[in-house]
């Protein structure tokens, strides 16, 4: 009892050090974010308030307000800051293309693309589970095809799995909906083509942790006790291949925005994709930039959550720095 009594102490300091070192480097990460963002707004060819305007047409008071909040007369340290201060209070500044603010242009196509990365990430996750459970130390055949199947999935182009999903199952089947307003149903096609690739990289990485740990003598043993082999790769095997599987799960959530441009386009969906793409376009600087902005604060909450779930997923990680 006084050893378990002095271990909880040491816990709790190694849990308060793992999440003090977690803090910093999220807020490292966001600080590198806002600085490459503001740089990048200095770097722009031409003046900034040109850049800040785009394609845009405005008059002279509009310029002269541009460089009143953006402190462009002021010393380039005092522009810093203010705009530190300002991505702190959640202005991410203005779009004069789309004349509103680029909180607020960001923030209503978010839910739409936060549901197809959910959806599709949902998707890759149970399929990539069943299927390295299936063909995990099976008949070499059975790994061959799977391995080619999954090699197939990781190079086809995204946007080719969507025109084919769209010319199958909605064009010539009208199982699915091709309009993105059609209810949840429209959301299951744009879905699947976001897990296609994913369930082929998931599937590859778990299928190997699956085999390495039912190599391993603790499954020997369980098999001893008389538990059946699915009982086995279900109950033992498979949270040994979860931790590289949970790795690779939040690098894909943190980089889902480059895929959701394509799928959005090709489904004709709105979210975030799409508008980083008009704005590309039309040279709006300021949703870019705010769209880079979101990427960041996405990796940070994914790291963060992931750095949880190990803890989670291995328990000899909890007493761990």
């Amino acid at each position: 009892m006084k050893h378990a009594g002095k271990r909880w102490p040491s816990r709790r300091r190694h849990l308060l050090s793992a999440a003090l070192i977690r803090l910093g480097t999220s807020l490292l990460v966001l600080w590198g974010a806002v600085t490459v963002s503001f740089s990048a707004l200095l770097l722009t060819p031409g003046s900034v308030e040109d850049a800040l305007i785009g394609t845009s047409n405005v008059s002279p008071l509009v310029r002269q307000q541009i460089v009143a909040d953006y402190g462009l007369d002021r010393p380039l340290i005092a522009q810093y800051g203010s705009y530190i201060g300002n991505v702190l209070t959640g202005d991410l500044g203005h779009s004069y293309k789309l004349h509103q603010s680029v909180t607020s242009a960001v923030g209503t196509q978010l839910g739409d693309s936060v549901e197809l990365a959910l959806g599709g990430m949902a998707l890759a996750l149970v399929a990539s589970v069943a299927l390295a459970l299936f063909t995990a130390h099976r008949a070499r055949w059975l790994r061959g095809l799977s391995s080619g199947v999954e090699l197939i999935g990781i190079s086809i182009p995204t946007f080719w799995v969507g025109i084919l999903l769209l010319t199958f199952f909605s064009f010539q089947l009208g199982w699915f909906p091709s309009t993105a307003d059609s209810g949840p149903a429209s959301l299951v096609l744009p879905s699947v083509a976001v897990a296609v690739p994913l369930t082929a990289l998931l599937t590859q990485v778990m299928r190997e942790g699956l085999e390495l740990a039912l190599d391993e003598p603790f499954v020997l043993t369980a098999r001893a006790r008389g538990m059946s082999d699915f009982g086995v790769r279900l109950r033992h095997a498979l949270r040994h291949a979860l931790l590289p599987v949970a790795t690779l799960t939040g690098l894909m959530l943190g980089s889902l925005i480059g895929a959701m441009v394509v799928i959005e386009q090709v489904f004709n969906r709105q979210g975030i994709g799409r508008l980083v793409l008009t704005a590309v376009k039309e040279k709006d600087l300021p949703v870019v930039m705010g769209v880079v902005l979101l990427s960041a604060l996405i990796y940070v909450v994914v790291s963060t959550v992931l750095d949880l779930l190990y803890r989670v997923i291995d328990p000899r990680l909890r007493g761990a720095q």
